[in-house]
């Protein structure tokens, strides 16, 4: 994709007082985590 997807996920969640890591490991992959508070 063009990576608008993510900028956008972050931006959402940044809005919403969150926070997006990422973790890559070479030969495995990318995790993605999204930590948005309840209340």
């Amino acid at each position: 994709g063009t990576g608008l997807g993510l900028s956008l996920s972050y931006d959402i969640v940044k809005a919403h007082g969150g926070v997006l890591q990422l973790e890559t490991k070479i030969g495995e992959g990318s995790t993605f985590v999204v930590e948005i508070p309840i209340g």
